[in-house]
């Protein structure tokens, strides 16, 4: 609780910085009806981008400062032997649906070579939800076959009922006697032995523990919109992790996949019901963490540099239009939980996980609006001091990336000095790519809540690299070339030389979204 409390004076310290500033901005010349607009969006936005900021400033705190990082904040790791004997049995499960098999059984062909001193303490089961089972059990036997016998099973469900939580639990119930934990990968994950053998030791330490979460890197891609995702990402998500483990603890969250599972109270306390209205809930992990913590058991992420830097990994969403129709799904299940934050069998710091996970859509239109209520009042408000406007907009910007800038930081400060510049030029490429990115992002989002409840169930993913057709963007993006193009003449009406330098930018993302989107998924782009 001390750590909470601390944290949350940090977070309103943070929030009330930026809307001083807002105000400081905005007030001079006195209030126009845009600018009244303008402080409401922020101030409803300013508490979330000031908890980004808090968690990357502790995050980094800690990694730039601990001899042991992942210590800190995970005590059992202090008297933990790196070569603890591995005592208890750990099927690994994949989660498969409409997969190219080849591609899923690759990675986890060289995980069980590595296992192979433990082959009595690991199984592997593939557990499928597809809708066509051709090929997919030839391709599995043929792989079982150079294995040693039992090692693999396969098991297709007729009725997919549940989704992804429902396959998981009946492989808890019908297919996982004889194991202890349970190591869920998606079929894009990849893990090394090394790291496996990690979590396992860990979890065998720590008796109360029921989830142990990785973090996670992004697989090699040779396009450049995986590639730039995936940059910041692997930096982004240690100092994330290890600022969100320092104040939440033992009810740390659950992402879903590459995570340790302990068997017994998973089965017990982690089973899904329906939402009220008889419909399966979607994005499960959330759900699954806030029982296990309202239980008693402990979820914790493991922020270990060694398995970030290639132990744990996942592919990227290939191209633009395929890493929006995955935000449109998890926005699907996301929004779910409102019908679940008063649940007295979740614990209250998971309800809170799940009111991030529903405002971090729901207030896509308040973040948004921020851009076209800006371009209408630079048209009747000529006051507005520039130095204290580039000063909220640069701090807005940093405290949103704060994790990832500061993962950056510690990534150049274990970089040979040789290597520095070049991860230097990256950032600048990230950076720029983010600036367009981000605006795509937020009116796609913002589009989506409009036309909430639209959606259903999921979909199977689509993970190959392909290159987008010209057609297909503009299919997809016309609204956000069009909201672009208003944008920009928004701001040349407006005479301000200033208002268009400085948003243009951030306009260009929208208005130049559908080459971003065709240029981004080549393989040879830059």
């Amino acid at each position: 609780m001390p750590r909470r409390s601390a944290f949350t004076g940090l977070v309103a310290l943070l929030a009330l910085g930026l809307v001083g500033l807002s105000l400081r901005v905005l007030a001079p010349g006195g209030w126009t009806a845009w600018e009244g607009m303008l402080l409401a969006c922020l101030v409803l936005n300013a508490p979330w981008v000031a908890l980004a900021g808090a968690t990357g400033l502790i995050g980094a705190g800690i990694r730039l400062g601990a001899r042991d990082a992942a210590a800190a904040v995970l005590p059992v790791l202090r008297d933990l032997p790196a070569d603890a004997p591995v005592r208890r049995r750990t099927l690994i499960a994949v989660c498969a649906r409409d997969e190219e098999m080849a591609a899923v059984l690759a990675p986890l062909g060289r995980l069980l070579d590595g296992l192979a001193g433990h082959a009595g303490c690991f199984g592997l089961a593939i557990l499928s939800d597809s809708a066509r089972a051709d090929g997919e059990a030839a391709a599995v036997a043929r792989f079982a076959a150079s294995r040693p016998a039992g090692q693999v099973r396969y098991r297709r469900r007729a009725d997919n009922a549940g989704y992804k939580a429902g396959n998981v639990m009946d492989c808890l119930d019908h297919h996982a006697e004889g194991f202890d934990f349970l190591l869920l990968l998606d079929a894009d994950s990849e893990m090394t032995a090394a790291a496996v053998l990690r979590m396992v030791r860990v979890m065998q330490a720590d008796p109360g523990l029921a989830i142990l979460q990785s973090t996670i890197a992004s697989r090699p891609a040779s396009a450049p919109f995986p590639r730039m995702l995936g940059f910041g990402h692997r930096p982004g998500s240690l100092t994330w992790a290890t600022g969100q483990a320092w104040w939440q603890g033992a009810e740390g969250p659950y992402w879903g996949h590459n995570a340790l599972i302990r068997i017994a109270p998973f089965r017990i306390h982690a089973r899904l019901g329906t939402l009220p209205d008889g419909r399966h809930i979607l994005s499960h992990d959330h759900v699954e963490a806030a029982r296990l913590h309202a239980a008693g058991w402990a979820v914790r992420v493991l922020p270990d540099r060694d398995i970030a830097e290639d132990g744990s990994r996942e592919a990227q969403p290939p191209n633009l239009p395929e890493f929006l129709q995955r935000d449109r799904r998890w926005a699907a299940g996301n929004m779910q939980y409102l019908h679940l934050l008063r649940r007295p069998d979740l614990g209250a710091l998971g309800r809170f996980q799940m009111l991030q996970a529903i405002l971090h859509y729901a207030l896509a239109p308040a973040w948004f609006a921020m851009l076209p209520l800006a371009v209408l009042n630079a048209g009747v408000d000529a006051a507005t001091p520039r130095g204290a406007l580039l000063a909220l907009l640069g701090l807005g910007f940093a405290l949103l990336h704060l994790p990832r800038l500061a993962g950056h930081a510690e990534a150049l400060w274990h970089a040979a000095p040789s290597g520095r510049g070049a991860y230097l030029r990256r950032m600048l490429r990230e950076a720029t790519f983010l600036l367009m990115f981000d605006s795509i992002l937020a009116f796609d989002r913002t589009l989506t809540v409009l036309a909430a409840g639209r959606r259903r169930g999921w979909a199977a993913q689509h993970r190959a690299e392909r290159v987008v057709a010209w057609r297909e963007a503009a299919r997809l993006l016309w609204p956000h070339t069009l909201m672009g193009g208003v944008l920009v003449a928004g701001l040349a009406a407006s005479g301000s030389g200033f208002a268009l330098a400085v948003a243009l930018p951030v306009v260009a993302g929208l208005l130049l979204a559908i080459p971003f989107a065709v240029l981004t998924a080549r393989p040879d782009a830059a």
